[in-house]
């Protein structure tokens, strides 16, 4: 949930309307049209985000060139020129997420011609922005992975760097504060030894079952982090990798198939230290540690203490729309209110789109950044769901959707020292996973006060919900239901965290998951797969390729799953994919044995 998206209250989608092409905008926002008269007519220099820049300048050999910089308004939205039927891409990406966004600049800039088609009215989807009474709230969540300036998994970097764009970025010295049944208030430090001292505070008799299972955790991190993540799909990739690093590819095999709660639950004993853990893995994965693949966890666990979480300046959605600029700056195409309603095969093979006011664009590749449920249920008209889908859905069903909360509120309701992140369960490990059982807190103007006026702050909260919840209400039912659950968990966090806080209350917009299946596209609100029993670890998850010739699947519903750096791995596994297949990358690696591995590890074979 850490890293799972949510939208605010319907009311907000509809306040920004732009147009297919950048040549005039709506009278509410004036500033938008000087900038976008210039860009229609051909102005498409380098930008600056409130967070960062971009420039047109490629990376070479690692170094980022940033020759010139222009400010870019936060309302700004840059666009291609597209023309429409009868011009043919070598990719067309269905939605504007992250992953897509990955997927479709790394395509860019190995040459391919790139068509990013976006329902709405600016990029991100679940990684988007809007702005409300001077506050500039992140649509999903505030606690970014990917930004370190070290490793392989620093993804967001290596994408914004890849289309010339940095951006500014505010260290979180924590990435969460647990509140927890029994008393357990857990801090976790950017400094892993301060965690482990805090948590082995608490259980001083667990303190070697600690250190095994979070060592564990880095032995998986590290292999990864040694490895340049592209594709687990392009044989020649992976044997160049296995060459050059033979025993990191073995542990990640090893580990492969295993959940992190089985691993724990070897060295761990104390059920409440266990139940920490579900709650680690919880906003990880939406589900406890016996369903989280270890590969996941690992990746999230050690990540906030090597590379850290960073909040980029000016909000998360500067990382979408410093990375749509970037893909215009390669010479690539992004449409907005693009509503894309069908999926065009031929003889089995993905070919083109169609958009809902009937424009057809065509492709030699297609990528859909929907979730499977919708590309294989709403978009394939008439197609027989491929088997690899079928098997797919009897492996997982769609995780649950969220209630989420966007709130302003006075500063002073807020002590000094309060930390951004806040996981609240109050009473019983029992609710974890149930319907607004826990409550996930962001108050990302605690990084950033810029986000909201003077003398105010921002409170994201957010809880898991059902779409059932919310199905056969007239609308004044829906409203008041609304209000009744935003009481709640105010009144929650009230007694637990803030008092005071109810009064303090200058601004709220509560969404729900039919909002987010509205204006975000997904089916049933949901934020992707989550395993119907006890999972293989990650075994059963689709990667980018499908059954369908031509069309490939990218973000939280493709492997490895939901999260910032997921969807982004995801991206890149994609772009690298199909850029094989169209012939825009060269195979070369060095050969450093004299073997090549073909198989799998057995399940009883002795560990790495």
């Amino acid at each position: 949930m850490l890293t799972s998206p949510f939208l605010s209250l319907s009311e907000h989608a509809l306040s920004h309307t732009f147009h297919h092409f950048p040549t005039r905008a709506v009278s509410q926002i004036p500033t938008l049209q000087p900038k976008f008269q210039s860009l229609a007519f051909g102005n498409r220099g380098g930008s600056e985000f409130p967070s960062g820049s971009c420039s047109s300048v490629r990376r070479r050999k690692g170094v980022l060139r940033v020759r010139s910089k222009s400010t870019l308004s936060v309302e700004e939205v840059v666009e291609g020129g597209v023309k429409g039927k009868g011009e043919e891409f070598d990719a067309i990406v269905i939605g504007s997420g992250i992953g897509g966004l990955v997927a479709g600049t790394q395509l860019a800039v190995k040459g391919a011609r790139v068509l990013v088609l976006e329902k709405y009215v600016i990029p991100g989807g679940s990684s988007g922005f809007y702005q409300r009474n001077g506050y500039t709230f992140d649509v999903g969540s505030s606690v970014m992975f990917g930004f370190s300036d070290k490793g392989n998994l620093n993804l967001i970097t290596q994408a914004l760097e890849a289309v010339g764009c940095q951006m500014q970025v505010v260290p979180d010295p924590t990435t969460v504060h647990f509140h927890l049944p029994n008393n357990l208030s857990v801090l976790v430090h950017k400094e892993y030894d301060k965690f482990i001292e805090e948590l082995t505070n608490y259980f001083p008799h667990e303190k070697e079952g600690i250190l095994k299972f979070y060592g564990k955790c880095w032995k998986i991190f590290n292999a990864l982090n040694s490895l340049e993540l592209k594709s687990l799909e392009e044989p020649l990739y992976l044997f160049g990798q296995f060459f050059q690093k033979p025993l990191e590819c073995l542990t990640l095999a090893y580990y492969l198939p295993q959940n992190a709660g089985a691993i724990a639950r070897k060295y761990i004993q104390d059920p409440n230290l266990l139940s920490f853990i579900d709650a680690e893995c919880f906003i990880v994965s939406t589900v406890n540690s016996l369903q989280t693949p270890m590969i996941n966890a690992s990746m999230v666990l050690c990540d906030r203490h090597f590379g850290g979480i960073n909040y980029p300046l000016g909000g998360v959605g500067g990382i979408a729309k410093s990375l749509a600029k970037g893909l215009v700056d390669q010479g690539s195409e992004i449409l907005y209110r693009a509503n894309v309603t069908g999926i065009i095969t031929k003889q089995g093979k993905a070919i083109g789109v169609r958009l809902s006011d009937g424009r057809e664009f065509y492709a030699k590749t297609i990528i859909s950044n929907a979730t499977r449920w919708d590309t294989f249920g709403k978009l394939l008209k008439g197609v027989p769901l491929p088997k690899e889908e079928e098997n797919f859905q009897k492996v997982y069903v769609k995780a649950p959707s969220f209630l989420s909360i966007h709130m302003g509120v006075k500063a002073e309701v807020l002590p000094p020292d309060t930390d951004c992140h806040h996981f609240v369960l109050e009473s019983n490990w029992n609710k974890l996973e149930e319907p607004y059982g826990s409550i996930f807190l962001s108050i990302p103007t605690v990084l950033d006060p810029s986000l909201a006026p003077e003398g105010r702050h921002i409170l994201h909260i957010f809880t898991t919900s059902s779409m059932e919840d919310w199905e056969d209400l007239s609308r004044e039912e829906y409203e008041a239901k609304k209000q009744l659950v935003a009481d709640e968990i105010t009144s929650r966090l009230e007694n637990k965290l803030f008092p005071g806080l109810r009064s303090s209350i200058d601004f709220m917009e509560v969404g729900t998951p039919k909002t987010h299946r509205r204006y975000l596209a997904r089916d049933q609100g949901t934020y992707g797969p989550m395993p119907r029993r006890i999972p293989k670890g990650l075994l059963g998850m689709p990667f980018n390729t499908t059954g369908i010739d031509g069309l490939y699947c990218v973000g939280d519903s493709c492997f490895p799953g939901q999260g910032v750096i997921a969807v982004a791995f995801s991206g890149v596994m994609c772009a690298h994919r199909v850029a094989a297949d169209i012939g825009k990358i060269e195979h070369s690696f060095k050969c450093t044995q004299g073997f090549v591995l073909i198989g799998s590890i057995p399940s009883n074979s002795s560990e790495p």
